[in-house]
Parts: structure tokens; sequence; C-alpha cells
């Protein structure tokens, strides 16, 4: 954010991005003084940062239920320097203006600003949808009064969203085992709905039944022009193909189905006939619309089609293309242009495919959108003439690059001319050994190509596909011809089961039921990816099993908010309040109260009943096999028919099993796979110790034992019994026995006693500094090898060095600086110098993840990119953003004191607050604080020590 006072006489405009702020700023000149407020300044309150008086009225959602859901808003701890700077600014302003995005979030940060700010001078709304000088300056000169009903829209989603997730959520907490991550799990209006549909998409795969089928594809040729025909009816009756079965396996309808032996002995009988005669030639002409201008939807699925980029990915992008002044606003659900941006696109079509490529008259999209909360037009390159993909070249990154070609392609495609097509199909007819068989081609002739010439969309994965005639180009043949038959080859086939959803289809699934809004849906994907209820394979997103206990819950319990329909309405409801067609606080009393037919969330919630937490989180896979959830992940419990009284075996079920894989067979496979586990490898030679190996909690490791006592044995069957304990007795505690993890290269079913011993022996002395005199140790830890000296440490590049590192590589590694030229050689990616702090630019692996970095600022790659993804211009995209945030709030007496300042800024600032009531809420925040501290060091010692022990 620009820093000092903003001049006498100068309009003050404020935008929520940097980026953006600095190319306003260069638009308006002078007269201007243009700052960022770097995203939301306000969010509703925790707890503790309501003064005590006010608690019980806001009770834990921070939101008075009872008096008009009035929100306790409180300027977060890492905006109050910002709120500072904006305050100075407008101190010496005569005008503000308020330019966030034109859109519901962005009017409810202008609300907040002014609310916050409480300016003493003119204020107006400014908007636009593209940064280009003639849109600022037109922006300028007319601007409008805030939009309220836009705010009260933003306001109920939010509120919404609070009451739903902290309402269900702790019922989630309670209720599935899911360790300690259990406070992560969460439901939420828009979320649940969305792993829902995840869930029910595996739900059909596991139901689904395969079903068997063969057919027979051929060569037909005329001369010396063949062509691909595939059989479609023997005996004048239809031959099956996948669309023939359904999810259980069974026909739909009276076809031939041919096995393999049927389908070989027929395609020997076609061989051996060798001819076949043109029964019919069909041609149909036919046209193609091109496709509509992108909206945020429809960029986001073509973007994971094509560019293979998930949702979160080309949000980010398109964001950065917007600010930096290349494409129009990027969440829109309008398909709408303007006239210039209309024209622009028919003269480069003419431009660059003749005169010949536009219709007559200018295309018009009808939007599907009923509310106008988002920008009015579709996502295109802004400006009254569009910079070609080679004009901008040498200005963007390559995701960038990428993603202003599709939507330049997709925007002058978008007014050009329909495709014209011609399809031919053939139907051959031939005698095998008294067996009438048909076989049909088709091929498909494009007499003008249109809007095709710039650009065809991708499509998603669809069933029997395999199934689907394939297009090729026919010769000129006419009925009657003869035609050779040759290379008769019989194919099987099995129905697939429905495809799983990827980013893109999962996007297109939820407009269509019209769950969310576009601009979320990256945010959702987001946060479902988050909480580990889907993984993503490849493309595709895979529920866990987590996800199926989240989702029953809520199925059983909470039926009307998981629905789809409701959702829907709700979304509904919410674009009628942007409208102003309802009332904001007389929906939520409904909405939360009850009424109109809904039993209303709090009623929902008081009268759950009684919940079987076991039966949530249990899946029966066969007669005695059931996969249970549990604290530490998936299992199956598997009883014993003939002693069901007898305790239940634990079979592991591997991570990286998709829930449609574990079938009855395999799970059978599981439970009688040998034991990796408690594998004796040897003797101790040093003190007569077992040696074993063992599958636990946290992956496999190697444990020292005590031997078999020969007194504690029966001699009759040699199994250890236990030997009677005196009554009052003290009960010594065993000493714990010796583990070590295994290797990440290593594996429990080869590995032998030397290397288990050389395991057990770690840490490894290295040798003794002959300068500080302190011993050097190489030892396996949870973030990787690394080497101790003291408190000071060096991580080793694998695992291997432990065993292997001598004391000169030791000394040469503590010898050079700890944050400094030892990790520039293991940069993953290096670039030139930041603009902004002149040093070079990383890309490293850390701890949690790979990262950019010049030594200065840290900035997380977001999840969904890879460090293949990051150039230069998206590495310093990253570290700009991660500036914009500033410094992560602190913990503690400091986090108090700032959350007091924060106070004044709230929507009850108002209200009178005593200094006692301040001084006690902080108090309270800061005891809570360290406490919280304490508890959390507790428990990662805990868990460090129990992965040490391989539990």
């Amino acid at each position: 954010m620009a820093r000092g006072k903003t001049a006498a006489g100068k309009t003050l405009v404020i935008v929520e991005s940097p980026t953006k702020m600095r190319s306003i700023q260069g638009y308006l000149g002078d007269g201007y003084e243009v700052l960022s407020s770097v995203g939301h300044i306000r969010d509703l309150a925790d707890k503790r940062d309501i003064p005590e008086k006010d608690r019980a009225a806001y009770g834990k959602y921070s939101i008075d239920i009872e008096h008009g859901f009035e929100p306790y808003y409180v300027v977060s701890d890492r905006k109050t320097k910002t709120v500072t700077e904006l305050k100075r600014a407008l101190k010496e302003a005569d005008q503000l203006l308020l330019a966030t995005d034109e859109d519901r979030e962005g009017e409810a940060i202008a609300w907040h600003l002014l609310e916050t700010l409480k300016p003493k001078v003119p204020v107006k709304r400014m908007v636009f949808h593209e940064i280009t000088p003639d849109a600022i300056r037109a922006a300028v000169d007319k601007t409008r009064e805030l939009d309220l009903a836009l705010v009260d829209a933003q306001e109920t989603r939010r509120i919404l969203d609070r009451l739903y997730g902290w309402d269900v959520s702790p019922v989630l907490w309670r209720k599935i085992g899911s360790g300690s991550s259990g406070s992560a799990l969460s439901a939420g209006r828009v979320q649940s709905a969305a792993t829902r549909m995840v869930v029910e998409r595996e739900r059909e795969r596991m139901a689904f039944v395969s079903a068997a089928y063969w057919g027979i594809e051929a060569t037909a040729a005329r001369g010396a022009e063949g062509f691909s025909v595939r059989l479609v009816r023997v005996d004048g009756a239809p031959l099956a193909v996948g669309r023939d079965f359904d999810d259980k396996g069974a026909l739909k309808r009276a076809v031939v189905v041919l096995d393999e032996t049927a389908a070989r002995e027929l395609s020997a009988a076609i061989e051996k006939a060798g001819a076949g005669r043109v029964a019919k030639v069909e041609a149909k002409p036919g046209t193609r619309r091109p496709y509509a201008p992108f909206t945020t939807s429809t960029l986001q699925q073509e973007a994971g089609r094509k560019l293979g980029m998930s949702a979160k990915v080309t949000m980010s992008v398109a964001q950065s293309l917007y600010e930096r002044g290349y494409i129009t606003y990027m969440r829109t659900d309008s398909t709408n242009l303007s006239s210039q941006a209309i024209s622009a696109a028919r003269e480069q079509a003419v431009s660059l495919y003749g005169p010949d490529a536009v219709p007559l008259k200018p295309r018009s999209y009808a939007s599907k959108s009923k509310n106008a909360q988002e920008a009015h037009e579709a996502i295109r390159p802004s400006g009254d003439r569009f910079r070609t993909p080679k004009e901008v070249a040498g200005q963007l990154g390559r995701d960038e690059q990428r993603m202003y070609d599709l939507i330049w392609k997709r925007t002058v495609a978008s007014q050009m001319a329909d495709a014209k097509f011609e399809t031919t199909t053939v139907t051959i007819e031939a005698d095998a050994e008294g067996r009438a068989v048909e076989f049909t081609a088709s091929g498909t002739v494009y007499t003008f190509k249109g809007f095709l010439e710039a650009y065809e969309e991708g499509r998603d994965e669809k069933r029997g596909d395999a199934d689907a005639a394939k297009d090729q180009s026919l010769p000129q043949v006419a009925e009657g011809d003869e035609l050779s038959l040759a290379d008769a080859i019989a194919k099987g086939h099995e129905t697939s089961p429905p495809p799983r959803y990827t980013e893109a289809s999962l996007v297109k699934a939820l407009e269509e039921r019209g769950i969310g809004r576009p601009s979320t849906f990256a945010s959702i994907i987001g946060v479902i990816l988050d909480r580990g209820y889907v993984v993503k394979r490849g493309q595709a997103l895979v529920p866990t099993w987590i996800a199926f206990s989240v989702i029953r819950l809520l199925e059983d319990h909470f039926t009307e908010l998981v629905d789809y329909d409701f959702t829907a309405e709700l979304e509904d409801d919410l674009d009628a309040i942007a409208r102003g067609e309802q009332k904001r606080v007389d929906w939520l009393k409904s909405f939360y109260f009850g009424g109109e037919g809904h039993p209303g969330l709090r009623n929902i919630v008081d009268n759950l009943g009684e919940i079987d937490a076991r039966a949530i989180n249990s899946i029966p896979i066969t007669d005695t096999a059931t996969l249970r959830v549990g604290k530490y992940g998936p299992y199956l419990e598997v009883s014993d028919p003939e002693n069901p009284d007898a305790k239940p075996r634990i079979v592991n079920v591997p991570e990286e099993l998709a829930p449609d894989e574990l079938t009855a067979e395999k799970a059978v496979e599981l439970i009688e796979a040998p034991v990796a586990g408690d594998r004796v490898l040897g003797e101790n030679p040093e003190n007569g110790k077992v040696i074993v190996v063992k599958d636990g909690r946290f992956g496999p490791y190697v444990q020292e034992q005590d031997p078999p006592s020969a007194d504690a044995a029966d001699a009759a069957t040699g199994e250890v019994v236990e030997a009677p304990k005196k009554r009052g007795a003290k009960k010594d505690a065993a000493p714990k026995p010796r583990t070590a993890s295994l290797f990440k290269s290593m594996s429990p079913e080869t590995v032998d006693l030397a290397t288990a011993l050389q395991l057990l022996s770690l840490p490894r002395v290295v040798g003794v500094d002959p300068e500080s005199g302190d011993e050097i140790t190489a030892q396996n830890g949870r973030f990787g090898p690394y080497l101790k000296k003291g408190a000071d440490s060096r991580s080793l590049e694998s695992e291997s060095q432990i065993f292997d590192v001598t004391l000169e590589k030791a000394l040469e590694l503590y010898a050079q600086p700890k944050y400094g030229a030892r990790r520039a050689s293991s940069a993953l990616k290096e670039f030139d110098a930041d603009p902004v702090s002149g040093k070079p630019i990383r890309v490293r692996d850390g701890r949690f993840g790979p990262y950019v970095t010049d030594g200065e600022t840290n900035a997380t790659i977001p999840r969904g990119e890879s460090v293949d993804d990051v150039d230069f211009e998206r590495a310093k995209q990253l570290l700009a953003d991660k500036r914009a945030k500033g410094p992560a709030p602190k913990r503690g007496r400091a986090a108090a004191s700032k959350s007091s300042s924060s106070k004044s800024a709230s929507s009850k600032s108002a209200s009178a607050k005593t200094s006692a009531a301040t001084a006690a809420s902080k108090t309270v925040s800061s005891s809570r604080s360290e406490a919280a501290k304490k508890a959390a060091a507790t428990r990662a010692a805990n868990r460090a020590k129990k992965a040490a022990e391989g539990k």
C-alpha cells in the first residue's frame, strides 16, 4: 500500500489490490491518491474480541440472534495498520471514491470501508470492469451510490454461513473419529452439497456392475481406398453396445450379445465371405454455432480441460490478467459483450480469417443468470481493440500467456460464423456363412469451418465413448457397389462406471444445479480438498472415507441442509435479497427459527436425538468385514463367524486405495495377505534381544524385544504364557523397547537384520567439532535427515547420508550459513532479481511444501499449482501478494493488544466500552493464548514421540 498523507484537495480512491492500485494511479494522475485495502478489512469477531458486557447478546456466533441478526465486526489484526493509513489519507482528501470490485463481495468491502473510516467528505462508488485508461476515466465520471441491496445479500451470505457452519460442524467433531484433525472437519452450505455430489458419484461407481460384450471391426475397401466399418446388426437384430446395459449390468432392450467365442467365429466367417454390398448411403447437412464468451464458470471448466489448471489457479491467473489490464473483470455470470468488444472481435476475425468469417449481424448471447449482481460483461480481452496473443507474448508469464490466448480465441470465435458440415453414413450388408451381418461407417466433411478456424471447446469424459463411431474420410460410394471386407477383428469391451468428477465437471454440475456462485466455486473446491474430504488422482476428484462418514451423518440428521434443491433455493433467495425483493432479517429468521415449511436450523440442531457414531463410521464390505473410519484413518474390522465373541481382527486399508476399489474381492485379498509386520529378523548379538519389523500407524518400523522366557513357555505347545502376579505386588513400569522407523527407501518385506541394527543404533555419532568440542550426530527426524551439534542443526540431502556423512562433510555444512549458500545450491528453481527487493528469486522445498522466496519474503505455492507451473512472472506475483497481506499476526499478549485496538472499528464501536472491560478482554485473550500455546506444544511433543517409537 502506498504510504504518506494525501495532499490537500486530492480525491482518495480505495481499491482492494496493490497491483490494481499501481495501474489505476498511473491512469488518474496527480489529482488522485490511490490506496489499497488489500481485500477485506473486517470480519465477524472471535468471542474473545467482544467486550464481556456484550458477549451474552452476541453469543458464540458474534451475531445477535434475538435482535435482527446484528453482526459484531472487528478490524482484523493484520489490517490495523492499513486502516490507520487509510484514515490518515482521508483526513487530507476532499472526496472519497470506493473503487472495489463490481460484485457482491466488492460492494460489501466498500460498505465495510465506509463503516470503518466514517468519512466526512462526499463518498461515491466507482465501478469498472476493465483496467484501461478509458475505462478508469469513464468510471470516475460515472460514479453511483453504494448499492445496499447487494451489501445486504453479501452480509446475509456471511451470517448464514457462520450459523450453518458453527451449528453443524461441532456435531461432526463429536461423532466422526478423525483424530487430531477432527477440528478440521466442517460443514457448510455449499461445501457439504459439493462433497455429497462427489461421494454420490463414488457410491454409483461402488454399486456399478460391469457387463462384458464383444464387437467386430473390419476394413471395407473399393480398390485402394479402405475405411473402417463396425458391425451393428446380426440377422436383423442390433448388436449390443455399452449404452444397452444399465448400471447393474442388465440389458435395457432386446439386442444380440456376443461372447468371445461367438465373436471370433463370426469374424472368421466374415473374413471368409470377403465381400459386401453398399445397402444405403445417407448424407445429412448440419451446422454448429460458436460458444458464448467466457463466464467465470465456463472459464474454470475450459482452463481445467485444456490447460490442466485447477479452479483456484485459474482464478489466480485471471485475477493477475485483470489487475494488469489485459482482460475484463473475471467474476461474472454474463455472456454479454459491449458494442466496442463486438466490433473488436469481428474486426480481428475478418483480418485473420477473411470477410466470410463473420455473420452479417453481430451475435448476442442470452445470460443464464437471473441476478444482476455480477459485472455486466463476459470475460474478454480489455480495450476497444484486442491485443493478439503474439502482441503480449513478451509481457506475460507462461500461465498468463496460455490463459490470455484461451480468452482471446474464445471471444473472437464467439462473433464468427457458424461452421457447416455434411455427415455421410454408409451401410454395408454381407452374408457370413448364412448369417446376415450389417456394418456402418460415418464420415464428416466440413464445407465451411467458420468459428472452428479460431476455437473448439474441450469436452469432459463421457461414458460409452468406446462405442462411438469413428469419424473418418469416406470414399465416394453408391448403393449397390461391391466392397471387399477384410481384417475382421473381434474386440472385447466392458461397460464403464460413471466417470469421477474433475474440477471442471464439478464446476459444471454445481452451476447446472444452481448451487453456489461461480465466483465461489474455486474456494469451494479448495475447502473440500483442504478438509481431506476429497483427494486428486490425476484430474479426478476421489472422495475419502471420512467424506462418506460426514455425508452419511448429514443425510441422516440434516437431510434438508444437504438437499440439492434446498441449497439452490437458498441461492435464489440470496439473489432476491440482492435485487431488493426480500428483507435480510425476515429471511434469516425463517432460515434459523423456521417458517414456510422449513423447520429451521436451530430446531434441527436442538432435536437431533441420538446419533450412533459407530454406525455413521461403518460401511459393510462383506458378511464378516466392515470398513470403519477410525481415529487414525480407515481400516477393516474382520469378525470370526465361528467365534462371534472373539475380538475382531484389524486390517489396514492402503491409503492409496480408492473407495470404489475396495470390493468384496479386494477385502478378502487384504484379509488373507501375509502380515508384513511382526516379521522376526534375527537376534541382536550384543544383548540377545529379538529384532522384529512391524507395520505401525505411522509407517513400518523395527523394534527390539525381549526373547520369550524358557520357563514361561508351555512345554507342550511352546506358547508363551503369562506368569500369575502376586496379590498386592507393586506394578513396575516396563521399559519401552527400542524402536526406529524405516527410511522411505526401505520396505518391511526386504529389510534385513544388519539394516535394522543400524537403524536402532541411531543417532550416529559423526565426530567432534575441533573448535567447539561439541559432538555432531546424524539422525532422522520428522522433517527428514539432519545433523545436530548442540542446538544447531543442518539438513542432509538424503537418508542414506545418515550412515555415510563424514566429519569433514559435516564441518563443511556447518561452515555455511544456515539459510544462505547451503540452501542456494538446493533451490528447485532460480530466477532473476525481484523488482522490489532486488534479490534473486528461488523456489525451494520446505517442510510445508514448495515455496517462493527472495530471502526476505516467503510465499507458499498454492495447492493445485506445481513447481513446474511457476515461472518468473508467477513467482513475482506470489511474492507481491504475500507482501500485500503483511506479516502473520502474532499470538499471545501482542495479539491481545492488537485485538483490543481493533475493536474501535467494529460495527458496535458506538456503544460504551469501559476500560475495565477492555483490560479484562486483554487478560482473557492473553491467558487463553498462552494456554493454547502450551497445549499445542505438548501435543506436538507427544506426536513426535509416538512417531519416533513407530506407533
